[in-house]
């Protein structure tokens, strides 16, 4: 049998499938090497111990009590950084999307100033105002509210508050952007059919802002579950995150293969955690796509 003729359209279409595969490799060949080798090298090496192949590294999951304990500390940590950043950056993402542009402009350069510094000065900068002679205790002392200064660094707190300072504008910046995206006539619509303000925020707006809250939420989680600097300057060795257990496999005990199996568990809560943002809300809404 005869082989059917492509149409013109078809040919065209294979030609730039074609050309666009041969734009992306250059970059498909950067990713392969500089994410997926080390990926597979990660894989690897969390099965290895003295040269041969184990379950060692993981079996310690099951077995030691400090594992467990770390990663759970740095799970509470990522959620109430995750809930106090979504309550602190949806009125600033609501207030900056009802804004004037110009007015708009203002706000959301108060949110990225942060940015203009390091992560290491600003967890420096909490560390100095929450020390025992620092600034917020000393103020709190002159005013004759507390007599001992408060335990506000060295601690889980400490972290908390550094932490949520550092990762708002990735709560904001989501958020602001799919609130623009939002015609008021909506909101307008459900005031004029009877709508209280509550009512209409709840049914309407709340509903549309759904995939700026959940990207700011799974990317404001997810670098909190990496964070290293914070917790480490601020937690005062009260404060163990699981970077902090990786970094102590290698420097410490130089247990490669250890801190390879902590760091392949955590991608894969990483992973699962998008699944799980993707059934509640399809990617192709997250990204604006659909």
């Amino acid at each position: 049998m005869a082989s059917p003729t492509l149409n013109p359209s078809d040919l065209h279409d294979r030609r730039e499938q074609r050309l666009m595969l041969m734009l992306l490799a250059p970059a498909l060949t950067v990713v392969g090497a500089l994410l997926i080798l080390p990926l597979l090298w990660l894989g690897w090496q969390s099965f290895q111990q003295d040269g041969s192949f184990t379950l060692i590294h993981y079996e310690r999951f099951l077995t030691d009590p400090v594992y467990w304990n770390t990663f759970l500390q740095t799970f509470r940590i990522a959620i109430v950084v995750t809930l106090m950043t979504v309550l602190l950056g949806y009125p600033v993402a609501y207030v900056a999307a009802a804004l004037p542009q110009r007015l708009s402009v203002i706000v959301l350069a108060m949110v990225l100033l942060p940015f203009w510094t390091s992560v290491l000065v600003r967890a420096y900068s909490w560390l100095i105002l929450l020390q025992r002679n620092g600034i917020i205790n000393s103020a709190l002392k002159s005013t004759g509210l507390i007599v001992d200064p408060l335990p506000l660094v060295n601690n889980e707190f400490g972290t908390v508050i550094a932490t949520i300072h550092i990762l708002l504008p990735f709560m904001v910046l989501p958020l602001y952007a799919t609130m623009k995206k939002i015609p008021p006539e909506l909101t307008m619509a459900g005031a004029s059919l009877g709508g209280t303000p509550l009512h209409v925020f709840w049914r309407v707006f709340l509903p549309l802002s759904l995939p700026g809250l959940i990207a700011g939420m799974v990317l404001v989680f997810v670098l909190t579950l990496g964070f290293y600097i914070t917790p480490e300057l601020l937690g005062g060795g009260r404060t163990y995150m699981v970077s902090m257990l990786v970094s102590r496999n290698i420097e410490v005990y130089n247990e490669w293969g250890a801190a390879s199996s902590i760091s392949v568990v955590l991608m894969i809560c990483v992973f699962l955690i998008f699944r799980l943002a993707s059934l509640i809300i399809p990617f192709e809404r997250i990204m604006g796509t659909r």
